[in-house]
C-alpha cells in the first residue's frame, strides 16, 4: 500500500457515494483520519437517531476497496464519552451497508504486563456505565433481546492478532499486541461512564477481576453494532496504567500526551495494515455475515401491533425485515 498520498481539499469532494462500503474505522484519542488511503467522498448522512459524529469519509485502498472512517469524538473531539451519539454513528454506517467495524480507543492498563504504549485485542466486556447513554435501537412498544456473550467478533480478533508486526517502539522497545491469542484466555476490558477517570479504589476493584484495560467507549457502539448485525471488534491502545499502580511514578498529563502521540502513529499503521486482509475476507464473505439475520429472529413483539413511526424509523436499519402497513 502506498505511503503518500498529495493533499485534498475535504471541502472539495463529494457529498455522495453510490456504492457500498462493507468495512469501517471508527477513529478513537489520537486517530481522527487515515492519510494513506485516497479520499472519495465526504458524506454528512442524516438518520431517525440523529446525525453521526461528523461527516463520514469514504476512502479506497490502492485495490479500490472503499472503507468508511468515522471520528468517535468529532472531527475536533469536543464530544464527551456519554455525549457520543452512538446511535447515530452506528445507523449511519449501517446505512452504507458497512458489515465490519474496527474501533479505535485509548485506554488504560488493568495490569502490570500490559505497559503504556502496548495494544490490547479484548474479547470481554463489563458494562460500568450508569445508563445514560442509549444502548439500544429499539423502544418502547418493539422489544428485541440480542445475544452479547460474544461481544466482539472472534474471526476478527484472530485476524488481527496476526499484526504486532507493524507496531512501532521508541528507544528499541518493543511495543506488544496483546490478545486471547497470545495470553490464552479472555481479555477483559472495563467501560466506565467517565469523563473522570477511576478512583484508586475503583480500579484497584476492577484489576482484582481480572479485567485487561479500561475505557470510557466501548459501551453502548459495541451493543449497537450488534443489533445492526455488524461484526466488530475494538483495537485498545494503552496510555497509562490508571489508577491502581501506586508503586511507579505519579501519571503526568505529558506522560499520557506523549502516549496518545506515539499511540496515534501506531493505529495509523496498524489500521492501514490490516484493511488489505480484512477487505479480502469480506470479498470471500469469510467476514460480515455471521449475524444477518439475526434480529429479525430476536423481536419479541408482534410487528403487526406496533406503531408505524417506529417500524418506518427501525427499517432504516433493518429494510425489508418488519413491513410497513
Amino acid at each position: 500500500m502506498s505511503t503518500h498520498r498529495e493533499p485534498i481539499n475535504v471541502k472539495e469532494l463529494p457529498t455522495t457515494y453510490s456504492g457500498k462500503v462493507e468495512l469501517a474505522i471508527i477513529g478513537g484519542t489520537g486517530l481522527y483520519r487515515l492519510d494513506t488511503l485516497t479520499p472519495v467522498a465526504r458524506l454528512t448522512i442524516s438518520t431517525p437517531w440523529g446525525f453521526p459524529s461528523g461527516p463520514i469519509t469514504i476512502s479506497k485502498t490502492d485495490k479500490g476497496f472503499p472503507i468508511a472512517f468515522l471520528p468517535r469524538h468529532g472531527l475536533h473531539h469536543d464530544l464527551l464519552p456519554t455525549d457520543v451519539p452512538a446511535q447515530a454513528n452506528i445507523a449511519a454506517l449501517k446505512s452504507l451497508g458497512v458489515k465490519v467495524i474496527i474501533a479505535f480507543s485509548a485506554v488504560g492498563s488493568l495490569q502490570q504486563h500490559i505497559r503504556p504504549r502496548d495494544f490490547v485485542l479484548p474479547s470481554q466486556i463489563i458494562d460500568r456505565t450508569k445508563g445514560n447513554r442509549p444502548h439500544t435501537f429499539f423502544e418502547r412498544g418493539f422489544v428485541a433481546h440480542a445475544m452479547f456473550g460474544e461481544p466482539f467478533d472472534p474471526k476478527l480478533n484472530l485476524i488481527l492478532a496476526k499484526y504486532e508486526h507493524v507496531l512501532n517502539g521508541e528507544d528499541g522497545k518493543k511495543v506488544k499486541l496483546h490478545s486471547p491469542a497470545t495470553e490464552g484466555k479472555d481479555l477483559t476490558m472495563i467501560c466506565m461512564e467517565g469523563p473522570q477517570f477511576s478512583t484508586r479504589a475503583e480500579s484497584q476493584l476492577y484489576q482484582s477481576w481480572g479485567a485487561s484495560v479500561i475505557n470510557m467507549s466501548v459501551i453502548p457502539e459495541s451493543k449497537l453494532a450488534r443489533e445492526a448485525e455488524i461484526s466488530y471488534q475494538m483495537v485498545c491502545m494503552s496510555t497509562d496504567y490508571d489508577a491502581w499502580d501506586v508503586s511507579g511514578e505519579p501519571v503526568t498529563v505529558e506522560i499520557v500526551v506523549g502516549n496518545l502521540t506515539a499511540n496515534g502513529s501506531n493505529a495509523h499503521r496498524f489500521a492501514e495494515a490490516v484493511i488489505d486482509e480484512v477487505a479480502e475476507e469480506i470479498k470471500n464473505g469469510n467476514l460480515g455475515n455471521d449475524l444477518a439475520g439475526s434480529m429479525k429472529m430476536s423481536v419479541s413483539t408482534n410487528p403487526v401491533g406496533v406503531k408505524k413511526e417506529i417500524l418506518e424509523k427501525m427499517s432504516f436499519l433493518f429494510p425489508g425485515y418488519w413491513p410497513v402497513n
